[in-house]
């Protein structure tokens, strides 16, 4: 063709599509459920982008949610960019919203929430409190160990952090208890008969030790011989919380047992099925699944075994266990045979391991050499627990305030600050959590305070708690760990760059004004007059 040809054509064709332009009906022509649009004159010749309203450093001509037909239709456009600004309009208002419940969290953690943790992160419960929700979504039950020294006996301070944790995430019962308990607790009363002889780590002189080290999760384990009964009822005692009383699975852990060992439940005069396992040197679980709460029940054994613990617990959620070793400095766990303790927190599926000591060490402390070796002690203990269960969480508790008498006047036992301080940098260079109980309850000389309280929250010895004081702890302990609970549930809806990049804004101010409250902790009252 010749070059006037080419012009002529191309000059025709787009006559034609300036005439189909005029004419073709804006909102398109609908052909067998499909719909056909063709662009105006007036959108062929116009920048596409020029009449568009701009979101933030996004035009809507590029946005995904507006489909590419769609711009060619006027009404349309302008009808789904009506709904894209009345959502973001809505959105923002949210983020706006979200950023004042942020601000209110990061003073609340600093001033409130009393942990110390790994390089300041504020997401390190958040595993656990994901596997403590899937378990109640899933009907199981997984266990947090609270170990401690004589501040916890009688299921002081656990109990209440038991309460407020089944709360939130489910469960009951007392938890796991020994075949053979020395000292009574408020949440459980117990007895037992028959050939049971315990072994423990930890005790007087007229507690028996064993020519190995399979001591267990508890640190003690009970010799069953023949036959015998362990025995528990729900309590009575007017302090003991409402879920522990609510028993509906048994559990009990048992190992090197003998051929055909028998273990039988009966529970409220009803009789529930005999467990019964061939020869085993490792770990076996026993468990019992109840269709009903049960007040009281007596397990019957039958053959010998090594009784490492028995639980008593909810059907599901969160079991909260209270190991207290009266004497202990919390250095005894590298004794315990690892491949026993390993499989053992594997088996009850432990998630959340606390350990509270240093009181009981004081008395041996004369200077930072002191210090020093019993950090180096503790430390051992951590990375004991980091090899045995790498899949829990890891809580150390520091000491309590202690009191003691120079000069006619009582104050801070002297080094217990220092102690304080050193077992709270050797936790964190664990990668573990420090709960600050010396400065929650209000630093140098605030046992002497509590002691002062009416009612009285700290005994005479200016060393132990009362059991309000137990409780005052314990209601302190559980809020501040509900506090990071809180947070991770409202982050779960913000994106986490953004979450982190405003939690650390400022954080230098923020750990300022953290050390400077933390002496001026007062009594909150939390305990039940």
């Amino acid at each position: 063709m010749k070059p006037w040809q080419i012009a002529l054509f191309i000059i025709l064709i787009i006559t034609c599509l300036g005439i189909i332009s005029f004419f073709f009906p804006e909102d398109g022509v609908t052909l067998a459920k499909h719909t056909i649009n063709f662009p105006s004159i007036e959108n062929v010749l116009a920048d596409p982008d020029a009449d568009l309203p701009d979101l933030p450093g996004d035009s809507l001509s590029r946005d995904k949610r507006i489909p590419r037909a769609t711009l060619f239709n006027r009404k349309k456009r302008e009808a789904i960019i009506a709904q894209i600004a009345k959502e973001d309009s809505i959105k923002q208002k949210r983020v706006a919203e979200q950023l004042d419940t942020l601000e209110h969290f990061k003073v609340t953690l600093a001033t409130e929430g009393h942990f110390y943790l790994p390089e300041g992160d504020v997401t390190y419960f958040d595993k656990f409190f994901a596997k403590a929700a899937a378990a109640k979504g899933k009907g199981e039950v997984l266990r947090v160990l609270h170990y401690g020294d004589s501040q916890i006996e009688m299921d002081r301070i656990t109990s209440v952090l038991r309460q407020r944790m089944q709360e939130i995430f489910g469960g009951s019962g007392p938890g796991m208890i020994a075949a053979v308990k020395r000292i009574s607790s408020i949440s459980l009363s117990q007895s037992y008969s028959g050939n049971l002889t315990r072994y423990a780590l930890v005790g007087d002189s007229t507690s028996h030790k064993a020519s190995h080290n399979r001591y267990g999760v508890m640190t003690q384990f009970c010799q069953t011989f023949g036959q015998s009964t362990v025995s528990f009822s729900t309590s009575k005692n007017s302090q003991a919380y409402a879920k522990v009383r609510e028993i509906s699975r048994v559990s009990m852990l048992i190992g090197n047992n003998s051929n055909n060992f028998k273990a039988t439940l009966k529970g409220d005069n009803v009789q529930f099925e005999t467990k019964e396992v061939p020869a085993d040197a490792g770990i076996t679980l026993l468990t019992w699944e109840l269709p009903d709460n049960i007040n009281k029940g007596t397990i019957t054994l039958q053959g010998n075994a090594e009784i490492y613990g028995i639980m008593l617990d909810g059907g599901y959620g969160v079991a909260v266990d209270n190991n207290a070793l009266r004497g202990c400095s919390g250095t005894i766990f590298t004794r315990i045979n690892r491949q026993l303790m390993k499989q053992s927190l594997e088996t009850v599926d432990a998630q959340l391991i606390i350990l509270q000591f240093g009181g009981n060490r004081m008395p041996m402390i004369h200077g930072t050499k002191n210090v020093v070796g019993y950090v180096e002690e503790l430390d051992r203990q951590l990375k004991y627990f980091k090899e045995v269960a790498p899949q829990a969480t890891i809580l150390f508790i520091g000491p309590a305030d202690m009191g003691k008498t120079v000069n006619g006047k009582v104050g801070t036992w002297p080094g217990l600050p220092e102690l304080n301080d050193s077992i709270k940098a050797m936790v964190l260079r664990n990668d573990a959590a420090y709960w600050d109980m010396f400065h929650v309850m209000g630093g140098e000389g605030s046992m002497a305070q509590y002691v002062k309280h009416k009612p009285a929250l700290g005994s005479p010895d200016h060393i132990h708690f009362t059991f309000l004081g137990a409780q005052e702890i314990g209601n302190n302990l559980a809020k501040s760990l509900i506090i990071y609970h809180d947070f991770y549930e409202l982050r779960k809806r913000l994106p986490k760059d953004e979450v982190v990049e405003f939690m650390n804004k400022d954080r230098d101010l923020i750990e300022k004004e953290k050390e400077a409250r933390k002496n001026k902790f007062v009594p909150t009252n939390y305990y039940i007059e």
